[in-house]
């Protein structure tokens, strides 16, 4: 499918990625950045797919399946509050707050039932956006869903409280600024970001480009340090198994079997208990926590295939 002339593009070997038509958004007085690329197509779904990124993602990260995805379907990516292009606002980070940041963009510009597309922090706010808002949502997908619950579950009772003392001093701006301004600079950045992918070498476009340069923008950095400090709170994110347990709508579960990021005993279905039947599971192999950037093919073909036999039909 071709760029408009109003769509962001990138360019890498030869190839030009579009990013659709980003736009602003102002979301309870912050400045947030989304979106959208419409199908050509006269005969696309009409069903709309809205995709999420995982931590320190952004539109971007979705470069190679925005394009893919919207010659079938109407497609937004948003950029959730403290990521990407959005505000790195000074508030309480947690997936209660992108949940009602997702909803209401929805409210607000998409407006139709849609297949909502999370990775990883993303799948997080998919399964509570549709166990919370289920007018929304027409069915889910989840690349890698963590379950925050469960490192915490694992700790003898008598230790969570100390561990939390420690982990808060640990997450101190004092500690996590010169660290974040250290490691934000590419060279630093790209050995980390490596490790989110089973093979690096294998994506086209150097990953780093896209995690880098929200790093430093205004207020990244209390950003960062606000996210760390809440990411170990009870709070920080509702019963993702509860959540699950009680979704109707249909859902799409997909892990990469080399996740090294959240590996296989913290990112599997049995932590969820026995899958309902209107959940279906999908294991790739040879793909790391963004097999969506990794093996995008794969991925967006196993999307589309879901959504139509699942989604559209009914």
């Amino acid at each position: 499918m071709p760029c408009s002339s109003e769509d962001t593009k990138i360019e890498d070997r030869g190839k030009r990625w579009c990013l659709g038509q980003q736009r602003d958004w102002i979301w309870r007085g912050w400045q947030t950045r989304y979106t959208v690329r419409h199908p050509e197509a006269s005969d696309a779904s009409p069903t709309p797919i809205v995709l999420l990124h995982g931590f320190g993602g952004s539109i971007g990260h979705w470069r190679y399946n925005l394009g893919p995805l919207s010659r079938q379907h109407p497609v937004y990516a948003l950029d959730l509050l403290g990521f990407g292009a959005s505000e790195k606002a000074p508030a309480r980070y947690r997936v209660d707050l992108w949940v009602e940041q997702a909803f209401e963009f929805w409210q607000t510009v998409v407006r139709r039932p849609a297949v909502w597309v999370g990775h990883s922090i993303g799948s997080l706010v998919s399964v509570v956006t549709a166990d919370r808002y289920r007018e929304a949502v027409k069915g889910i997908v989840t690349i890698t869903l963590p379950d925050p619950a469960l490192r915490r579950n694992l700790m003898p009772p008598g230790t969570r409280a100390l561990v939390r003392s420690i982990e808060r001093l640990f997450a101190s701006p004092i500690l996590l600024k010169p660290i974040f301004y250290w490691i934000r600079h590419p060279e630093r950045l790209r050995p980390w970001v490596k490790f989110a992918y089973g093979d690096a070498s294998s994506v086209p476009q150097d990953p780093v480009e896209i995690f880098s340069p929200p790093a430093f923008d205004r207020g990244a950095a209390g950003a960062f340090c606000r996210l760390a400090r809440s990411a170990g709170d009870l709070d920080f994110c509702p019963d993702i198994a509860a959540a699950l347990a009680r979704l109707d709508a249909p859902g799409l579960l997909v892990w990469a079997t080399d996740d090294r990021m959240v590996p296989p005993a913290l990112a599997r279905p049995q932590q969820f208990g026995r899958l309902k039947s209107n959940l279906e599971l999908l294991e790739i192999e040879r793909g790391g926590h963004c097999v969506h950037d990794e093996r995008p093919d794969l991925v967006n073909d196993a999307i589309l295939n879901w959504v139509r036999q699942h989604v559209d039909v009914r």
